[in-house]
């Protein structure tokens, strides 16, 4: 309804600038998340390739720090734009009943013998797809980046970046949190993708079926890509 798309979120932005926000925000950590797993690929190839990689990265010195902070930038206003939507959109349904607030925390939007019709698992869970990266890219960041319990090195004081990717996955627990959260990602990018592409207007009638398509090829191939890591690593395949 148009009383929907006038309304305001905190900080007196309109519901539909909101969305782009969110919509614009998406695809940018998507193009992140991709060239984040093709960095982290350069596990397979022979020699040092990965902690090459990985010190040319560190070797930016301050222009790393400011692509750091404008990650984290587009990634607080993702998180935040999304709960601001979510409790304005709760909001405006008015009080629940118990039983609405316990199907809605399972996933389920619509009571009163409303059922979804077209919506997929994926959509439905968007909100708890999303809680869990937030959760695990916390984890990640303490695990590999900030508290890591023993940093290898290599020559002049430079991280083994490789060394330690291969020592965290040996852990079944830390293999198994990340390629659930892997999944948890893949879902979340599934639905994401033709959602944005939407908002931006560009998911129409006669592109709907492309998108859903892509939207789901982009997830599988991310997800993939990501696991394989762990995968290997307790198969022995990477050592």
């Amino acid at each position: 309804m148009s009383s929907n798309s006038s309304s305001s979120v905190p900080g007196g932005m309109t519901t539909v600038g909101a969305k782009m926000l969110v919509a614009l925000t998406g695809m940018a950590l998507i193009l992140f998340v991709i060239a984040h797993m093709l960095g982290n690929l350069q596990i397979f190839l022979p020699g040092e390739e990965l902690n090459q990689y990985a010190h040319k990265l560190k070797s930016m010195g301050p222009l790393l720090w400011i692509a750091r902070i404008g990650l984290l930038s587009v990634f607080v206003c993702h998180v935040g734009l999304t709960i601001a939507l979510t409790r304005r959109n709760a909001k405006a349904r008015g009080d629940l009943s118990s039983n609405e607030i316990q199907i809605r925390a399972t996933g389920e939007r619509y009571v009163n013998g409303y059922t979804y019709e077209t919506a997929t698992t994926a959509s439905r869970f968007m909100i708890h797809t999303g809680i869990m990266i937030l959760l695990f890219v916390i984890y990640h960041v303490l695990h590999f980046t900030i508290s890591p319990e023993h940093i290898p090195t290599q020559g002049e004081d430079l991280v083994d970046v490789k060394t330690m990717v291969i020592q965290g996955f040996s852990n079944t627990v830390v293999a198994a949190v990340y390629i659930i959260a892997q999944l948890a990602l893949a879902a979340h990018i599934y639905h994401g993708t033709s959602s944005a592409m939407q908002t931006l207007g560009l998911r129409i009638n006669s592109t709907k079926s492309g998108i859903s398509k892509a939207g789901l090829l982009l997830a599988v191939v991310i997800a993939t890509g990501n696991i394989s890591i762990p995968v290997c690593v307790l198969a022995d395949i990477i050592s």
